[in-house]
């Protein structure tokens, strides 16, 4: 009897192992494996150039945590384009598994040798990530931004106009309404399409719009935001930058409502009135 009884419970013992994520306590929804998937790092963040300038040094963030979480990180060359090398960097990782416990990152390097130096060629990661030497500190490469190696002077050009619109966020095929520049400052109406993807009808709703205003300084990283706001006049640029010239702003209208609508926060909603007490009865 006591050997029965030793034998189930070493038979329940086994079975339960099954459900257990190795290394870690037992799963609530066993599912089988953890699978190992190919992906790619969430960001390069340094690339340095080595043996002459033929070999790339590239740091990317790659998932961490407790357990194995990345292997088979690698670099390796795609077609190229002229004047550019295109490099993409994958590695397999179980973090696609939230039983994993791959939650968080860390830097890992890898390398990829190139069939000549690199000289003035661009360098392109994983198809959106791209880096130079030009204006670099070797052995790094230079990180670029959105508006490329290459950024427009800031001044009162459409492609500086393009920059102060990314410094403020503006949504994807933005227009520009109207701008008034001196090369120091900036003032610029914008506004986007909003409405149902836009179709061959007429009738889709893609007329209507919204917009904004906003008023800029020029720095040496470009046009830099000081305010924004519907309002007309000056009042909003020069309470925070008094410099802001006065001929610039005296002369602008507030925005159109329907371009700038305001959304007020909603009133409370009032509590039920309770009925009105019952006169009391009058004294007889």
């Amino acid at each position: 009897m006591v050997t029965a009884v030793f034998c189930a419970v070493a038979v329940l013992l086994l079975g339960a192992c099954g459900t257990q994520v190795a290394g870690r306590g037992a799963s609530a929804s066993p599912t089988g494996p953890i699978p190992w998937t190919t992906a790619q790092p969430s960001a390069v963040t340094g690339v340095r150039l080595a043996d002459g300038g033929r070999t790339l040094l590239l740091d990317a963030r790659v998932p961490d945590g407790e357990h194995p979480c990345m292997r088979g990180l690698k670099a390796v060359l795609t077609d190229p384009v002229r004047n550019t090398v295109h490099v993409q960097i994958t590695f397999t990782s179980p973090s696609g598994d939230l039983r994993s416990g791959c939650t968080k990152e860390r830097t890992a390097t890898t390398r990829v040798r190139l069939d000549a130096p690199l000289g003035d060629r661009e360098l392109v990661v994983d198809n959106y990530t791209v880096f130079t030497a030009d204006g670099a500190r070797p052995p790094a490469l230079r990180l670029c931004g959105q508006l490329g190696c290459t950024p427009p002077a800031t001044g009162c050009t459409a492609a500086s106009y393009d920059q102060a619109l990314l410094a403020v966020g503006a949504p994807a095929h933005t227009y520009r309404n109207s701008q008034q520049c001196d090369g120091k400052w900036l003032v610029m109406d914008f506004s986007w399409r909003t409405g149902p993807v836009c179709g061959d009808g007429a009738d889709n709703g893609c007329e209507s719009r919204l917009g904004d205003r906003w008023f800029f300084k020029a720095e040496k990283s470009g046009w830099v935001p000081i305010a924004g706001g519907a309002a007309g006049g000056c009042r909003n640029v020069q309470r925070k930058e008094p410099g802001f010239p006065t001929s610039m702003c005296e002369s602008l209208a507030p925005l159109s409502p329907s371009l700038h609508p305001s959304h007020p926060p909603a009133s409370p909603s009032p509590h039920p009135s309770h009925p009105p007490a019952s006169p009391s009865p009058s004294a007889s």
